[in-house]
């Protein structure tokens, strides 16, 4: 057979298993492929797919996109959804092809989360050389445009003869499904060797399980965590992703019911616990509420669970100002579980760990006057958000009220998702998130662009999730929606893949907030003196070539979406926008799953803020500066910047 058929059909012989609460789950690891295809993969991996689709469509079933970052973004959204137990495999040709796959590849492995990339290659043998869209380098001839996905990539390998490819897939599918290593695959592979022939052992076609690792604490790691809190006055656990790809939320809500100690939460920790939970403070950090940044302000103890602690988290290390603060970190990631120079890092992962500390910790508890704060506290915050959710503004209203209707308008099982702009920052303090999946909004990279194809990814994981469960025997569950909330700055940058949804009928439900421009970027251009500069979508003033006080550009998003063969629901800005908002998004889900994608289109006011976090994020301001704005926000930075701490302990 030759090399590309070798791999499509190795492939789909891959299997992940994993133990959770003693209960085994056995799944296709690579459950489908993405291609776009030209020359360098067309008679390669496309001819494999196009031959076992005729002999064997459930083999290894193709997905057509129209963007290849897009492709890597439908993956990323599918791996988050199955926790990292399966993800998709996408094959491009060469050059632009393969390049337009590098920012999916370093938001993938930022964030941690499995995709195998296949980017093709140019000519192993040199046969023909330079061929069409080949970068030459004349002090490196072996060095290919995909040599660029090496810092990218968690794993990296080209397969230059076909007896490569053993090794080459074997340790890219152990990083892949590495809980601690994962990230972006990628196995280059030459458009020649891909159409190679070669004899291929039937061992590498067998089935093959890839077991998920989780691996336990070790005992006197927990006696000294254990010691720590119990010496703690004010302990605090920040809970991040990792408590959910462990499926740790039950030993997480017993942890703190059992203990009392208050849980705040990061982006990709949303939905370790409900909002309403006694003990949960909410969003920590930058992005946070008042009451996780009240508590972490004194906190002695930080219970690092999960976490990578980026600088939105650590309020770019203004979050913790107890001068004896100290950091137990558990993480099945060592990098992540020494971070702040902890000397208490617990390599292991959270679920095992927090059943050991659970079983460790009996009869201690923190005192009454930390859990009357966290009470005070976690009410001062749900008002501020009903009020937010509350005030109404005409014509156009603030996106708090546009969040809050959307909030109202779900069911606690579907899943919001969200990437880039002021959305996310405002999600992450305002969304009261009842399921553990309820809730996706990616900001390790926080990629412009990724919400719709994100969203379609999360989408296709839930309906194979409900067809899973009524597979096995459980009660036929209805498929959660996937409501994608997005600006039109980010809308603009990657709207291809509602294309794809069209083409699968695949009900996708879009909120696409129009604010003429980049509010986030906006807002944070004038608190650090820039004025907005550069950031609202006007016409051009050409004497003084600005685009910041011109007329706004007529740009019809709404219709560019409806020439895409999608649903549009237009909400008008007027008194009634937000409980005709509500009803656009409640008739959408009462839409039957293989309707399409829908589109609901609704204007806000861009300088309508959010409530403030009380909390700051480093972003140096000029030190000299003609203007009086940036020199008033650099004096405002130096005081801001007195605070930050090492935070090393």
């Amino acid at each position: 057979m030759t090399v590309a058929q070798a791999v499509v059909e190795y492939l789909s012989r891959q299997y992940t298993v994993d133990t959770v609460g003693g209960v085994e789950y056995r799944e296709r690891l690579i459950p489908g492929t993405f291609g776009i295809f030209g020359h360098g993969n067309v008679a390669g991996v496309g001819q494999a797919l196009k031959q076992y689709q005729q002999q064997d469509p459930t083999l290894m079933p193709y997905y057509q996109g129209r963007n290849e970052q897009a492709q890597v973004h439908q993956a990323v959204g599918y791996a988050r959804h199955t926790r990292r137990r399966q993800t998709y495999a996408i094959s491009t040709s060469i050059g632009p092809g393969s390049s337009n796959l590098l920012t999916g590849a370093a938001l993938a492995t930022t964030n941690r989360l499995p995709v195998l990339l296949l980017p093709s290659d140019t000519f192993a043998t040199r046969a023909a050389d330079p061929v069409l869209q080949q970068l030459e380098q004349p002090y490196a001839y072996d060095i290919t445009v995909n040599d660029a996905f090496r810092p990218l990539s968690k794993f990296f390998d080209r397969v230059n003869r076909p007896e490569q490819l053993f090794s080459a897939f074997h340790h890219g599918l152990r990083v892949l499904t590495d809980p601690a290593e994962t990230g972006a695959v990628t196995i280059s592979l030459p458009q020649d060797v891909q159409t190679e022939a070669f004899d291929v052992p039937v061992e590498f076609l067998a089935e093959r399980e890839w077991r998920i690792r989780r691996p336990d604490a070790d005992d006197e790691d927990i006696a000294r965590a254990v010691q720590a809190i119990k010496a703690a006055k004010r302990p605090l656990v920040i809970a991040g992703g990792g408590v959910l790809y462990a499926y740790a939320n039950d030993e997480l809500a017993k942890f703190a019911e059992l203990t009392g100690i208050p849980v705040g939460n990061t982006q990709a920790g949303v939905g370790v616990l409900p909002w309403d939970h006694a003990q949960s403070l909410g969003a920590i950090g930058s992005t946070g509420t008042t009451a996780a940044n009240a508590i972490a302000a004194e906190a002695d103890l930080i219970i690092g669970i999960g976490t990578r602690y980026e600088d939105f988290t650590t309020a770019s290390r203004t979050a913790f100002q107890n001068p004896d603060v100290r950091f137990v970190n558990i993480n099945v990631a060592p990098i992540d579980a020494y971070k702040h120079g902890t000397t208490l890092p617990i390599v292991a992962d959270a679920r095992k760990a927090l059943a050991k500390l659970n079983a460790a910790l009996g009869g201690y508890r923190v005192g009454a006057d930390l859990e009357q704060q966290i009470t005070a506290e976690k009410q001062r915050w749900d008002a501020t958000v009903d009020e937010a959710f509350d005030t109404r503004y005409t014509p156009l209203p603030a996106q708090n009220e546009i969040i809050g209707a959307t909030n109202r308008a779900m069911d606690a099982r579907d899943v919001v998702i969200c990437a880039a702009g002021s959305l996310p920052g405002d999600l992450h303090k305002m969304w009261r998130v009842r399921d553990p999946f309820g809730y996706h909004v990616e900001y390790a990279y926080s990629c412009m662009g990724y919400e719709i194809p994100g969203g379609l990814g999360v989408k296709r994981a839930a309906i194979a999730e409900a067809a899973s469960t009524t597979a096995a025997g459980g009660e036929s569950a209805p498929v959660r929606d996937v409501v994608v909330m997005v600006g039109d700055g980010s809308y603009l940058m990657m709207h291809t893949e509602l294309v794809t949804a069209v083409a699968e009928r695949i009900k996708l439900i879009v909120v696409l907030i129009q604010n003429h421009g980049y509010a986030s970027i906006g807002s944070l251009s004038e608190s650090l003196g820039s004025q907005r500069f550069g950031t609202q979508y006007r016409a051009l003033n050409e004497e003084q070539h600005s685009f910041d006080e011109g007329e706004t550009l007529p740009v019809d998003l709404a219709l560019n979406a409806e020439s895409l063969g999608v649903k549009v629901v237009r909400i008008e800005p007027g008194e009634k926008v937000i409980a005709e908002l509500e009803q656009a998004i409640r008739d959408a889900k009462a839409a039957p799953e293989n309707s399409g994608p829908i589109l609901i289109h609704v204007e806000s006011d861009p300088l309508l803020d959010a409530p403030s976090s009380e909390s700051w994020w480093d972003v140096p301001v000029s030190q000299v500066s003609e203007l009086d704005s940036t020199k008033q926000a650099f004096q405002t930075y130096v005081d801001h910047k007195s605070r930050q701490r090492k935070l090393l302990g």
